[in-house]
């Protein structure tokens, strides 16, 4: 019977020597029980004022703490890590990537929220996990779901995050079977997340809210470029690949 794992890191910073400070877990099964982990870890690498000014997060919040692997939350993750379970994140390559850091050699199955969103909610200007949380109306009912698992919700916190997270996730499946029903919502999802999204418009930068495939057709050169020099995220590398033929 498969368990499914939505989890979000805190951490140091977003550079490759920053590390997790706090994982924030609720673990599913197929009776709907739930397991909610909130647990700080310690790190010996320095935490960035930028990431403290996000989740506020200071030192002393960790010192004395057991280090990322020692928290029952990971020995939980790696007890279930199996290909008939899924694990489920927010743009779940950045909390991947920190789990990998420890050591952590991924069997599951991965569902990224944040891609299945630009796939099922195209028409959303925007697919951060807060803009979705006021956009689909899911503040209307967090605090009753907090309160069954006594949990606190805060804006970039990992537990309060994965609280929304999980109704959001309610919200994909139903998208899911509403344009898919002829699949298992759960296995198309993990199927999106493996899908790059051909986006429409630029949502930053000097050609904001234009269609990328008109920006193309007037300013190539200028495509090329960011192509080539920016850090870009793989769905837009993916459009700009497919515009510029």
């Amino acid at each position: 019977m498969p368990h499914y794992v939505l989890f979000d890191t805190e951490t140091t910073g977003n550079q490759e020597e920053d590390r997790v400070i706090q994982f924030g877990a609720m673990i599913v099964d197929q009776k709907g029980k739930i397991e909610a982990y909130d647990e700080f870890c310690y790190s010996d690498v320095e935490i960035k004022i930028e990431a403290m000014e996000v989740h506020n997060i200071t030192p002393g919040l960790i010192e004395g703490k057991p280090k990322a692997t020692e928290t029952t939350f990971y020995k939980r993750l790696e007890e279930l890590n199996s290909n008939e379970n899924f694990l489920i994140a927010h743009n779940i390559s950045f909390d991947m990537g920190m789990i990998e850091k420890e050591g952590f050699i991924n069997s599951y199955q991965i569902i990224d929220t944040l891609r299945c969103a630009k796939h099922l909610f195209p028409e959303m200007p925007y697919h951060r996990l807060q803009y979705l949380r006021y956009a689909l109306e899911l503040y209307k009912v967090e605090e009753a779901e907090a309160a069954k698992h006594n949990i606190t919700i805060k804006a970039h916190d990992a537990i309060g995050d994965v609280l929304v997270m999980k109704l959001f996730l309610t919200k994909l499946v139903g998208k899911c079977r509403e344009i898919y029903p002829d699949y298992n919502p759960m296995e198309k999802l993990v199927e999106l997340t493996k899908t790059p999204v051909l986006l429409k418009s630029f949502r930053f930068g000097k050609y904001k809210n234009k269609e990328i495939a008109k920006v193309a057709q007037e300013d190539p050169g200028y495509l090329n470029w960011m192509r080539t020099n920016m850090d870009l995220d793989e769905d837009l590398k993916y459009t700009l690949d497919k515009v510029l033929g």
